[in-house]
């Protein structure tokens, strides 16, 4: 047996609940890309890198609030129900679930788009200035 089968997989059951489970945290950047580009954004974008990296290059729609402002008064403007979609550099950073932390403390939904501008990029789509 090989170290990918000797732990015994899921039975369907388990695996579609947990899957299921797990899309309800996440969202990949593809989602992301087609939803800005085809008109159907509902939920805010949120670039939780610090200023500078923001400015370096971003995803177009992205507002730049990083993890460490994420509060009340930061939110005020969006009504509660507001979905918020964090990204940051990538699998190497953990931003996104600092970002996510705080936004789930204030009651807030929230998702992780999973790859990050890293992924956002390896998808061949582009940063904007």
């Amino acid at each position: 047996m090989s170290a990918v089968s000797r732990p015994q997989a899921a039975n369907s059951i388990e695996a579609l609940a947990h899957f299921s489970k797990l899309l309800r945290f996440e969202t990949d950047c593809w989602d992301v890309h087609h939803a800005i580009s085809t008109k159907r954004q509902d939920f805010v974008l949120l670039d939780v890198r610090g200023e500078q990296t923001f400015n370096n290059g971003h995803i177009d729609q992205a507002i730049s609030l990083p993890h460490a402002r994420i509060n009340k008064k930061t939110l005020a403007q969006y009504p509660q129900e507001t979905l918020f979609v964090v990204y940051c550099a990538g699998a190497h950073c953990n931003a996104t679930e600092k970002a996510a932390i705080r936004l789930a403390k204030l009651n807030r939904p929230v998702k992780k788009m999973i790859g990050g501008v890293t992924g956002w990029i390896d998808e061949g789509f582009s940063l904007v200035k």
